[in-house]
């Protein structure tokens, strides 16, 4: 099997797989039920100044049977005293000594900081990961995105920060920002041993049309919360690729955001991830869904014929580049296999109405039944010169594999945005006709 063993920024694990600072790392509690049920790491609720909730706390969106596709919460910061957080921290980590126990910070003065990163070394924490990144309360306080968002900001406390460390230092940052390298290159210029990310996102999830309220509800009024869960995957995937990128960043990465199996954390690893993090889907499906995951990327990894993790991190990196450098004469079509085919014609009606009108309704004579298409019902037939592979189609089809993206050879050769430009610009070619 291969070794799983992960080392992010020093912090070693027997395991990439880490409980993120949330509900589910708020106790000792919850962090020995983590760890006997095989999580490599966990970073605790953020401490700082006890503070008060309110009740209620979460929202969610629903799509069709899915619940909490995306999840929304006004949940702050840790409501336990520092000294009970640190003693049940020394607790785990005295218990657990080969696991990964990161002590999530946020406090607002330089004072302040040196102490809790005292306290934090002095508790046995493998390291602390600062919280740049929440969206609501503490913000409104001059902490969380409030400092995010300013990269100045953030390397000033950083600086402080690093003036008292004496374990791992780790940059927790926001995604509810124009360009997230900023933040991350202040992070590095003050002296930061890595990055994690995403934090939540701001946001409201719903409003009820009876109240007109939106969730969660506290006694007549609501405010912007934090988004987070499947949902938010595919922007925290882009924001960790572009740190990855950016040679200026150059720093290890913790993933996280929408992370449930082990498909999604073997995409933020191959994106640069270093390790990643998961809480709304323990918050939905309990500490043991970490069994999958371990066994699924143990599977995947032997089956890439990767030893260690080290093959995967990073490899999908390059493979994201600017709009003006893909190619512009590669060509795909869409292809459907009619042995699949439940005739729904769910592909003509959206590249009829919402793409490329490419896909025509056919008699159905020749091409079988299918499985339980209707006698005499037209079928969907793809006009392949006229199909640009926007992929609609595929993607709307109910049916895995149905539809099926195919590459054609055009016989002309490769030419990117900036060729074409180039191209012209010295009247080598003329320029390609608008589409009809």
């Amino acid at each position: 099997m291969a070794d799983l063993t992960s080392n992010f920024a020093g912090i070693k694990s027997p395991n990439p797989f880490w409980v993120a600072s949330g509900p589910p790392a708020n106790t000792a509690h919850q962090a020995h039920r983590a760890f006997a049920a095989g999580w490599g790491g966990i970073v605790w609720k953020t401490i700082g100044d006890a503070i008060i909730n309110t009740s209620s706390r979460y929202s969610a969106i629903n799509l069709g049977n899915v619940r909490m596709a995306g999840f929304n919460n006004i949940e702050l910061i840790s409501d336990r005293s520092p000294e009970t957080n640190f003693r049940e921290i020394a607790e785990v980590k005295k218990r657990w000594p080969d696991r990964a126990v990161v002590v999530s910070l946020m406090v607002d003065t330089r004072e302040r900081w040196h102490e809790f990163l005292k306290r934090s070394a002095d508790a046995g924490a493998d390291g602390v990961e600062l919280n740049f990144g929440c969206p609501h309360g503490m913000c409104e306080r001059g902490m969380g995105s409030a400092v995010g968002q300013q990269p100045a900001v953030t390397e000033k406390i950083v600086g402080w920060a690093m003036e008292a460390a004496t374990i791992p230092v780790v940059v927790k940052l926001t995604p509810n920002i124009t360009d997230i390298t900023y933040p991350a290159r202040a992070a590095r210029a003050a002296g930061a041993n890595a990055i994690s990310l995403i934090n939540t996102i701001s946001s409201i999830t719903q409003v009820n049309l009876d109240t007109f309220v939106p969730e969660p509800y506290v006694g007549g009024l609501s405010t912007h919360g934090g988004y987070c869960g499947p949902a938010v995957k595919p922007i925290a995937l882009n924001m960790v690729q572009t740190c990855a990128a950016d040679p200026l960043v150059g720093l290890p990465i913790s993933g996280i955001g929408g992370i449930a199996n082990w498909r999604d954390a073997a995409e933020f690893l191959a994106l640069g991830a270093t390790n990643v993090q998961v809480c709304t889907a323990i918050m939905h499906h309990g500490f043991r869904i970490v069994e999958d995951m371990i066994e699924g990327l143990n599977d995947y990894l032997d089956a890439k014929g990767f030893v260690n993790l080290a093959p995967l991190i990073g490899r999908a990196v390059p493979k994201l580049q600017n709009w003006e450098t893909l190619d512009l004469n590669y060509k795909r079509v869409a292809r459907i296999d009619y042995e699949k085919c439940i005739g729904c014609n769910l592909c003509h009606i959206a590249c009829e109405d919402g793409a490329h009108q490419c896909i025509d309704l056919v008699a159905p004579n020749g091409y079988g039944l299918g499985p339980g298409r209707v006698p005499g019902k037209p079928i969907p037939k793809v006009r392949e010169e006229d199909c640009v592979g926007c992929n609609l189609c595929f993607n709307v089809c109910p049916v895995d594999n149905c539809i099926t993206m195919v590459d054609i050879d055009t016989g002309a050769p490769k030419m990117s945005w900036t060729d074409y430009q180039d191209q012209l610009a010295r009247g080598e070619i003329q320029p390609i006709p608008p589409h009809p």
